[in-house]
């Protein structure tokens, strides 16, 4: 039964206004379409060329010093089990797992040296996603709003037809502390969720998706046809009411962009070549990377890819880490350097900054389960293209890859790096639910040797 105005309707098959909205085999189930798009229609138009980010959040914390951080010449218990591999810029080495990355290494720039004080998984994912640093989050919900839900609340998408910010599979913000939503900002800021199931090798075959609702399954609607079917029957059933025209007109824009074919397109990874799928890898992780690609290149602004499956396929290496990582790192490696690649050979490298880090690091010494524990003391983050100039390695840290040498960068000081990618001033204010200005980084500057 659908209520507007004090008038009751109820569309073809049953289908709710709420079951309309979500309807679309490109499941915008779960976003609060209205909502953001009221939020949405007040934000002026960006006046500078478009940018867009790809976040590969590594929650867990990746281990530096197995991948872009290596330390050769240290103790077996420091260096661990892997070597350098020499890349196309002297003397800027990387994890020999890393085949696909290493050829692109004039397009990557690697900051070491980050560093924080929280090596609890909750508030430095708070942290480094805000910005803010909060203890004991974990359980408060999310203070501060996401880079990810900035970015929608100050730029927007980058085509009126795409939502701003996407995650894929989703936002695991109330089950592990990821913390990618909007905080004070609202729920309108919040991100649209790809679905699926989460991002491990065990759903090998269950390549990102937006999801039905329950009662909307594959099954029950056969093909595409038939949903196209009930879509447009329920179109005809508003029209036929007036109830259309009545209607906020939001919800009508939240119509609008549920049966878009460009948002139907740019979900639709069979679009794309076989043999760039298979450049991915036939697996989640690459056809993550593969979607983000098609939405940003779409219009979308911003989009997480979240590596994690329960206590599986995270970087929380605490045991085997040379089993974890020879399992794990070739996976990463064909997806991120798929990503950067073909986001040059299409002329979009300038456009898009893509961007791989966690919440912290691993400790220098291999214990005796194996593993590296949380390391918060010295880290590092990837990035490449969107006004970033590739080919160097800004930071350095000590001889066990414990701290920072000299100079060390903050959280903010990578958030602040990436707002300035996008065009926004990492100083600016966005008002909170008190109307009170907050800051869009608590602290923090852009790392300037990048730019």
């Amino acid at each position: 039964m659908l209520t507007i105005q004090g008038h009751s309707f109820r569309l073809c098959d049953g289908i709710s206004r709420r079951g309309f909205l979500s309807i679309g085999s490109l499941g915008l189930a779960g976003l609060s379409l209205p909502q953001f798009l009221r939020a949405r229609a007040s934000q002026p138009a960006s006046s500078r060329a478009p940018r867009a980010v790809i976040l590969y959040w590594m929650g867990g914390g990746p281990s530096h010093i197995d991948t872009y951080d290596m330390k050769p010449d240290a103790p077996e218990e420091v260096r661990g089990p892997f070597r350098p591999g020499r890349s196309s810029v002297p003397g800027m080495q990387f994890s020999e797992l890393f085949t696909r990355q290493a050829p692109l290494a004039d397009k990557i720039a690697i900051v070491r040296g980050l560093t924080h004080t929280n090596f609890d998984h909750f508030d430095a994912a708070h942290w480094v996603q805000t910005g803010y640093h909060e203890f004991r989050v974990m359980g408060r919900g999310q203070p501060y709003p996401s880079q990810g839900s900035v970015v929608s609340r100050l730029r927007g998408p980058n085509h009126p037809s795409m939502p701003p910010y996407v995650c894929i599979p989703e936002a695991w913000s109330s089950r592990r502390g990821f913390y990618q939503h909007a905080g004070f900002l609202g729920a309108a800021y919040d991100p649209l969720s790809a679905g699926g199931a989460g991002l491990s090798e065990r759903y090998a075959h269950n390549r990102p998706q937006l999801e039905l609702r329950p009662d909307l399954t594959v099954q029950r609607t056969a093909a595409r046809r038939e949903l196209q079917r009930r879509i447009d029957a329920g179109a005809r059933a508003l029209e036929a009411t007036g109830a259309m025209q009545k209607m906020d007109g939001q919800y009508q824009r939240a119509f609008e962009l549920v049966t878009s074919p460009r948002v139907q397109a740019a979900f639709d990874l069979q679009r794309e070549p076989e043999p760039l799928q298979e450049r991915y890898g036939r697996n989640a992780w690459g056809q993550a990377a593969l979607l983000a690609r098609r939405l940003v290149e779409a219009g979308v602004t911003f989009v997480t890819i979240n590596h994690f499956e329960a206590e599986v396929d995270w970087w929380d290496d605490h045991y085997t880490i040379e089993a974890n990582l020879k399992r794990r790192l070739p996976i990463y490696d064909r997806a991120l350097g798929s990503l950067i690649d073909d986001l040059n050979e299409r002329g979009l490298g300038d456009d898009v900054l893509v961007a791989a880090f966690g919440e912290f690091g691993r400790s220098p010494v291999i214990d005796q389960q194996a593993g590296r524990g949380h390391w918060a003391r010295a880290w590092h983050a990837l990035l490449s293209g969107g006004g970033i100039k590739g080919g160097r390695v800004v930071g350095e840290t000590t001889s066990n890859g414990g701290e920072p040498r000299g100079r060390g960068f903050s959280p903010g000081d990578l958030l602040a790096t990436i707002y300035q990618s996008l065009g926004l001033d990492p100083t600016q204010t966005v008002l909170d639910r008190q109307q009170r200005p907050i800051r869009i980084v608590d602290e923090g500057h852009p790392i300037r040797e990048l730019f």
